[in-house]
């Protein structure tokens, strides 16, 4: 475990012992269970180690944010190359153990080469950060355009769908098991193309093409539950081992959601989710066509080996399966994708998301945009805010009184992390019973949004992503947040509690 010090002499010792948890051993030990992975004394990166500082870079906005980790859009001063630069807290991989996790995943995507995934180019770090300097992919998330289209047609849910099939069938010829294929993890390049993206649970097979370190594995056991709730299939939850059927099953759930606009087997929450993913809990629509509904229902089989592209046939089964009717699978690549929906601009109170310039990179990885995530925040116990139902505005800060009218009373409030473009801003988010959705600048005391209320949830709807991340979701907006308190979900059943008034 790594010990921290302050102060200059702190951060070197930091680093030193970092860099010893990370640097590619050249010991022979492989007696941890890897069976016949293949592992080497030395590896010779195809994508360098640099010396760059981030202040090589101009930063721009954020393309996503997970637990340890944030991927920025970056542009090489010198160059002019742009990147999506993922900057990775080292202090947070070493105290929940995910070194071997990240080495794992600089190395697969290393020696990855396929058009229909990420490309890395170069490593660098610092005191406190990693960074993997990744393809751009500018079209953004397979989600974004779901969520923005509401639903994708027929034809350009094959094509996504087709391009996802032929990665998927370059990453399994690897030996290679992805374990979160999901929309978010599928991007779309400036021309609309899938990459897959976020190689951070893939787990090698034993007869893998990849050449695997002996201090960079995955677990091991490989029946770790690993993945996203809605698309994680029935034999992980049954503690079953990870086979290729586990991305084809995610890949049946992700075929669904580019249909339907939502995940097949969404619930209210993830115990909810698991219990229709073991009873194989499936409502197509009507207006699925015959082959869709064919496939789809056969890549959800119970029995991963069953499904199309695990069995002994290989991919052939699923690369002819009536739904691909008229896929040319040869030159896939060489046609025209889909259009993309661009993302529409709301003009309102809030100007946090056009600050595209404030955002100064000695905040990066210098561990000050975690300082409130735990206890060493400075926050007070009024603006931590609570989860309950409140029976009127006296019974909690007066200082949020000013935002009701007369007789309305809060029915969840919390203070929040909005995650932006370039920052995380703490805001105040309210719900009431008029019913208002709204969030506030905690400190100027000023509505910096207001989320337009619909019974529909076709017009508003939450999206759990984990305990603590949740996306409001409206026709012209995705507000994404981030509770500390791990309230993700009691937001989202609040809502819509109140939505089925």
């Amino acid at each position: 475990m790594l010990a921290l010090i302050g102060g200059e002499a702190g951060n070197n010792n930091m680093e030193k012992d970092f860099d010893s948890k990370l640097r590619i051993q050249s010991n022979s030990s492989s007696s941890n269970g890897g069976g016949n992975v293949q592992r080497s004394k030395s590896f010779a990166f195809r994508a360098p180690q640099e010396s760059f500082t981030i202040q090589d870079f101009e930063l721009g906005k954020i393309y996503g944010v997970g637990s340890y980790s944030k991927v920025v859009r970056a542009r090489k001063k010198d160059t002019g190359m742009v990147y999506a630069l993922k900057i990775m807290d080292k202090k947070f991989i070493t105290k929940e153990n995910k070194t071997a996790y990240v080495k794992l995943e600089r190395i697969v995507l290393d020696q990855l080469d396929h058009p229909g995934i990420v490309r890395l180019f170069f490593t660098f770090q610092d005191t406190f950060s990693l960074y993997m300097a990744l393809e751009s992919c500018e079209g953004g998330e397979l989600f974004d355009q779901i969520t923005r289209k509401g639903r994708l047609s027929e034809e350009e849910a094959r094509f996504y769908a087709a391009e996802v099939v032929d990665a998927l069938e370059y990453i399994h010829s690897m030996g290679l098991i992805h374990r979160d294929i999901k929309p978010e993890n599928l991007l779309l390049n400036t021309e609309g193309h899938i990459k897959i993206a976020d190689f951070g649970s893939v787990k090698p097979m034993q007869d893998t093409r990849i050449t695997v370190l002996p201090n960079a594995a995955s677990d091991d056991k490989a029946c770790t539950f690993v993945g996203t709730a809605a698309y994680v299939p029935p034999e992980v939850l049954n503690s079953s081992p990870a086979t290729f059927g586990n991305d084809l099953w995610a890949l049946g759930c992700t075929l669904y959601q580019m249909l339907s606009g939502t995940s097949p087997f969404k619930d209210a929450s993830e115990w909810l989710i698991f219990q229709r993913i073991i009873a194989r809990d499936i409502r197509f629509p009507a207006y699925f066509s015959e082959e869709a509904r064919d496939l789809i229902d056969r890549l959800l089989d119970i029995d991963p080996s069953r499904r199309p592209g695990a069995g002994p046939d290989g991919y052939t089964s699923l690369k002819t399966h009536p739904f691909f009717r008229g896929v040319d699978w040869k030159n896939l690549r060489a046609q025209g994708p889909p259009k993309m929906a661009s993302e529409q601009k709301v003009h309102s109170s809030d100007s946090d998301d056009v600050h595209d310039s404030s955002w100064n990179p000695t905040h990066i990885g210098d561990g000050s945009a975690g300082q409130n995530d735990g206890n060493g925040g400075s926050a007070s116990s009024s603006e931590a805010g609570h989860v309950t139902r409140l029976a009127s505005i006296d019974s909690f800060d007066s200082k949020w009184q000013q935002f009701l009218e007369p007789g309305e009373s809060v029915l969840m409030i919390s203070m929040v992390k909005k995650i932006q473009k370039l920052t995380n801003k703490k805001v105040q988010l309210i719900l009431t019973n008029k019913p208002k959705l709204i969030y506030v600048n905690p400190s100027k005391l000023v509505v910096k949004g207001n989320i337009i209320w619909s019974d529909s949830p076709n017009d508003l709807n939450v999206q759990v992503m984990s305990p603590s991340h949740f996306k409001i979701c409206t026709p012209k907006k995705v507000l994404s947040f981030e509770d500390a308190k791990q309230r993700a979900l009691q937001w989202k059943k609040a809502i819509e509690a109140l939505q089925n008034r």
